[in-house]
């Protein structure tokens, strides 16, 4: 089995605990780069991983895997 997808790990952990994109603000940056993480049109910084890491408990190793392509 693959690990997860680094983009569908944060939005997992995110309906696990009730967040919406907002609440990510602080660990992201500003709402249009929430917006451009989650659909797929901008990496993650080291130092996002980072705090997902710290802040989610996303395991760095997930969040470091290339994300897949949305299938058009």
């Amino acid at each position: 089995m693959d690990p997860p997808d680094p983009i569908e790990a944060i939005k997992f952990r995110m309906e696990q605990r009730g967040l919406t994109r907002s609440d990510l603000e602080g660990i992201l940056g500003t709402r249009t780069r929430i917006v451009e993480v989650l659909n797929r049109k901008r990496g993650l910084s080291i130092a996002m991983i980072r705090r997902l890491r710290e802040r989610l408990g996303i395991p760095a190793e997930v969040l470091m895997r290339p994300t897949r392509k949305r299938a058009a």
